[in-house]
């Protein structure tokens, strides 16, 4: 496990998959949220990672914090609070593809305040953000203030993961990711958060705009289609895996969580060495966390790889 640390930050929850029976509805509860999922990726291809959130004391809350001890995701970054735990009921259709519904107003992953925030030691190398942390409040100011703290000085990532159920404003959703955006190295966005945020418009309109507003590399990912990159190399594309998909939950966040991986394990831990990476590098980190993302598509729910499942797409030259 390397000795240095990414620090994941956001939401830390429970998916509920609801099945109907004679009696009512019973549900199959299973630990999630996107930045608790992309910390989880990380720490299994073995990158030392924290998760900083807000976290109940409920029971719940313990259950999600034990899950993180047990998946050797340091746990100094909590933030416990006297608040319930949020509750995400899943619906999966039949190609895979969930939709959520969010149980959280006054929850304590959002209810991460400035005051919350800890001074992080020389050992964390980079923070990520993402999903609907970025937007409900307090906690989407408070990370906004957090990354823009680091700015320069530790690798920043982001992923919008757009929840329009969680916060419905997309003109919210659209200012909080441009400045986001703006003080990140690396974005990694969806086509489908991008139909959201700008419809209409083509991929590499947005990218671009991103570009020129501060951000390092953008990739854009397209579910079984494959991905894009744009950044000071150009453009390029690679093709998705072919995987019997039995749901989508968290393939978002494990083709994140490789993204980062694959940086530390290629030495990128900057911005400067991220923008230094070529065509050929850039293609192979992509074919990576494209990897990781359909073995996750394999499964049922957020279950990400380790990092013996995934070939030698990144290298290991760290």
């Amino acid at each position: 496990m390397d000795e240095r640390m990414f620090v994941v930050c956001g939401e830390a929850l429970w998916d509920l998959y609801g099945s109907e029976g004679e009696a009512g509805l019973s549900f199959d509860a299973r630990i999630g949220g996107s930045p608790f999922n992309v910390a989880i990726g990380l720490a299994r291809l073995e990158q030392g990672c924290a998760l900083l959130t807000g976290l109940s004391r409920d029971r719940l809350g313990e259950k999600l914090a034990g899950a993180l001890e047990t998946e050797s995701v340091s746990t100094a970054y909590l933030v416990r609070k006297d608040k319930p735990t949020t509750l995400s009921l899943v619906t999966v259709a039949p190609d895979g593809q969930p939709s959520y519904a969010f149980y959280g107003l006054g929850a304590a992953d959002r209810s991460l305040e400035p005051s919350d925030l800890p001074e992080l030691g020389p050992e964390v190398w980079g923070l990520h953000a993402g999903s609907f942390s970025l937007a409900v409040e307090p906690v989407g100011s408070t990370l906004l203030a957090l990354h823009r703290r680091h700015a320069g000085h530790r690798l920043l990532t982001l992923d919008p993961n757009v929840r329009l159920n969680a916060e419905p404003d997309i003109e919210l959703w659209r200012s909080r990711v441009a400045a986001f955006a703006a003080v990140s190295d690396l974005v990694k966005v969806s086509d489908e958060d991008l139909t959201l945020l700008y419809p209409g418009e083509d991929p590499a309109t947005s990218a671009a705009r991103w570009l020129d507003s501060g951000a390092g590399l953008i990739v854009v990912t397209r579910g079984g289609e494959g991905a894009e990159a744009y950044g000071t190399f150009g453009e390029l594309s690679v093709p998705g895996r072919a995987v019997k998909v039995v749901d989508t939950v968290g393939a978002g966040d494990s083709f994140m969580a490789a993204l980062i991986a694959g940086l530390a394990e290629r030495g990128a831990k900057s911005r400067e060495k991220l923008l230094a990476l070529d065509r050929l590098e850039v293609e192979g980190l992509l074919g990576f966390a494209a990897e990781a993302a359909s073995i996750t598509c394999g499964r049922r729910g957020a279950d990400p790889p380790k990092r013996a499942e995934i070939g030698a797409g990144a290298g290991r030259d760290a």
